[in-house]
């Protein structure tokens, strides 16, 4: 807190502690202002502009330093000034101060505020930005809590004052004209409790429950005015109560969900069962992966005390065994099994007509259009492929065809330094392709912190990665049978040969082709949604890479249950998508996985905390296993022991960070997990260890002298 945040809050005190020190109370006490009534008003009468001038600005200072007395001063308003003058001093003035208070508490606090919880005050403002001026409204019209509380609660959120004021004088304008009415009657008032009877509290009660049921009537006339254009096409009956588009995991959990639960249910997909995951990324790149881990450490035997051997890599064989780890999965999520579990699963191509219909083009011939009470958009995300001059005539690969290729290309250039980059890019180096790997941005993987950056490129390198950072793609060309990219940085060209192109440089959401330009759904990079994934149409939802905001399958699966559960039950009561613990891992060699808050997104969060860092190499069972390399990091608020987020570098980090998701998940600190078994020797024991470096940086320092002192006496 700065000097000046100092000097106004120093201020702000003195001001409260002078009125109750000097006892200006007993100037808002109901006895004293019912024996100066007439006092006032005979005032009033004589100078009736510049009473209701000192009046306004001692309401407003009232309220803006919070004191009490402002119930008070709205009753003298009342017999002082009747209802319609007293209603409208008393309306602009409590609005004026619980303004200025609201800055003041903003303006003091905020910043302070948001260093320690800026996660959890992100989400408050993004609620507030949705809805609230409905949620304030609502706070407004019932007298439950505090108004100076809800004004100083309000200044340390992302409001407008503009619109707190607005909503201000407009919800409390109810309460005022009771309280200065009941202050016209101020002769018959013998206590304040007597105002706040339950008679009258009840009042404010069904007050408040009035813009509930009006966001109610105001949802059901959008809804109305959302269906107008389609409100012939709505049948009686329906065919299904869920159609789902898409069968990649968002769409296979959705479906299997709604059919546990006894919902008529179809799933129609267009190309493969399992979507991108199965058939061309999470699958098969793992499986990739395995067999070049299992060449570099032949290549690494002396490690193990082993001769050292140089694989003899048939890639042929190696994208076969690629392929038939697909088809061994493949049962895992058939129309088969599907079938066997309830589900109605069709093969082709699926357009929504309207809200209610759902048009599917088989695959084997013929059409269906099916009647539906809700429907799920779960159409995955597809590989980016820039606009690159001469991209098309020199060829290139995706993560979608890549698996086709039958033979190792001597020279690969990966565009993209994210994970799906990293990872191949490793892979294909440890099975003999001559890897360049080019990034525009400063540091490959730049979502992690800048250590874990570094240490992945150095991995990179170490299998003989050429890792490009800061190198911008210009242009593909051709010379004969020779192809190259042409790439800048500094302000110098570069050409590079490759045999092939690999382009990995993101994934964009499959919106085309099923309906959501003709019925008007917003979709840009991604259909866009509420909390409950509902699209404007609540009855059409969307789950997966197609709704964002993460691109993994397991946040996909997920979204499904909420995408099933919102979608057939969701006229009784919704739930919203909770994003609060979101894992994931980068299976490069050593992976990289984190959950929660990395340091340099506290940083840019301005949220406060403290590292703990416990160095993997100094674990039995990695030294054992030849993998000491690698960190635990872990974040947690400044004194205490809740996670904030944690980054594991290693081994196996995919498997270890589960426990700090569980944790975290449940509100379990670092001293549950130092308090928790872990057999021994695993990779595992890294948590409790990283968990005791945190118990040993906050060791009570001063109850341990005074152990010592009392050993030392035991001892004579």
């Amino acid at each position: 807190m700065n000097a000046r945040k100092l000097l106004l809050l120093a201020l702000l005190m003195a001001l409260v502690a002078a009125f109750f020190a000097l006892d200006l109370g007993r100037f808002f006490s109901l006895e004293y202002i019912r024996g100066a009534r007439e006092e006032f008003a005979a005032l009033y009468q004589a100078h009736p502009l510049q009473v209701i001038g000192a009046f306004f600005a001692a309401y407003v200072a009232v309220t803006a330093l919070s004191l009490p007395g402002a119930a008070v001063m709205t009753l003298l308003a009342g017999a002082i000034f009747g209802l319609w003058v007293g209603t409208l001093v008393v309306s602009f003035a409590s609005s004026i101060g619980a303004t200025l208070a609201m800055l003041v508490a903003r303006y003091v606090l905020r910043d302070s505020v948001k260093a320690r919880f800026g996660a959890r005050l992100a989400d408050i403002d993004r609620g507030i930005e949705r809805d609230g001026a409905f949620y304030l409204f609502t706070l407004r019209l019932v007298p439950v809590f505090p108004f100076f509380v809800i004004n100083l609660l309000m200044g340390l959120t992302a409001m407008k004052a503009r619109t707190f004021y607005w909503v201000s004088q407009l919800g409390m304008l109810a309460g005022t004209l009771v309280y200065v009415n009941a202050g016209t009657q101020l002769a018959q008032i013998r206590s304040l409790q007597g105002i706040l009877s339950p008679g009258l509290i009840g009042s404010f009660v069904l007050l408040g429950l009035f813009p509930l049921v009006a966001k109610k009537i105001v949802e059901a006339v959008q809804r109305r005015k959302v269906y107008a254009k389609w409100a012939d096409r709505k049948p009686k009956a329906y065919d299904r109560n869920l159609v789902v588009i898409g069968a990649g995991a968002a769409g296979l959990v959705t479906s299997y969900i709604a059919a546990v639960v006894k919902a008529k249910v179809t799933l129609v997909e267009m190309h493969k069962m399992g979507g991108d995951c199965l058939n061309y990324g999470c699958v098969p790149s793992k499986a990739l992966i395995k067999t070049a881990t299992l060449a570099r450490q032949m290549r690494h035997g002396a490690d193990y005390g082993l001769q050292p051997t140089e694989p003899r890599i048939d890639f042929a064989q190696v994208m076969e065994r690629v392929a038939r780890v697909i088809r061994d999965i493949e049962p895992h999520d058939s129309v088969e099994r599907y079938t066997g579990l309830g589900v109605d699963v069709v093969q082709g191509r699926a357009t929504i007509v309207d809200p209610w219909h759902v048009k599917i083009a088989r695959a084997h011939g013929g059409e269906q259009v099916l009647s539906t009470r809700s429907i799920v958009i779960a159409t995955g995300a597809a590989p980016f492929v820039p606009q690159l001059p001469g991209l098309q005539e020199v060829g290139f690969l995706t993560s979608d065809t890549l698996w086709g290729l039958r033979e190792l290309p001597a020279r690969l250039v990966v565009l993209g330094g994210g994970p799906i980059g990293c990872e191949l890019a490793q892979a294909f180096a440890r099975l003999g392709a001559q890897v360049t790997q080019v990034e525009m941005a400063p540091r490959i993987m730049i979502r992690e912190d800048e250590e874990v950056s570094a240490y992945a490129r150095k991995a990179l390198e170490a299998d003989g990665v050429a890792v490009l950072t800061g190198h911008k793609a210009l242009r593909c060309e051709r010379e004969g049978e020779q192809k190259f990219i042409v790439v800048e940085a500094g302000g110098h060209e570069k050409r590079i040969g490759f045999d092939q192109l690999l382009c990995a440089v993101g994934r964009v959401a499959r919106l085309q082709g099923f309906g959501l330009e003709e019925l008007g759904i917003p979709a840009n990079r991604t259909v866009q949604t509420n909390e409950y994934l509902q699209t404007v149409y609540p009855n059409i939802l969307a789950a997966g890479d197609v709704a964002g905001p993460y691109q993994f399958t397991h946040v996909g699966a997920h979204q499904a249950w909420y995408a099933a559960v919102n979608g057939l039950f969701g006229m009784f009561r919704k739930f919203k998508v909770d994003y609060s613990v979101i894992p994931w891992c980068t299976f490069i060699d050593p992976e990289v996985a984190r959950v929660g808050l990395n340091e340099q997104e506290a940083k840019d969060k301005g949220i406060a905390y403290e590292v703990t860092r416990y160095g993997i190499d100094d674990l039995d069972r990695s030294i054992a296993d030849s993998a000491a390399h690698g960190w635990v990091k872990v974040l947690t608020v400044p004194g205490k022991d809740r996670i904030l987020g944690v980054t594991i570098v290693g081994a196996h980090a995919g498997e270890l960070l589960a426990e700090y998701v569980l944790a975290m998940k449940h509100g379990l600190g670092l001293n549950k997990i130092l308090g928790t078994i872990h057999t021994y020797p695993t990779l595992a024991e890294a948590n409790k260890y990283a968990a005791g470096e945190w118990k040993r940086a906050h060791q009570p320092h001063g109850l341990l002298k005074w152990v010592q002192r009392f050993h030392q006496w035991r001892r004579g």
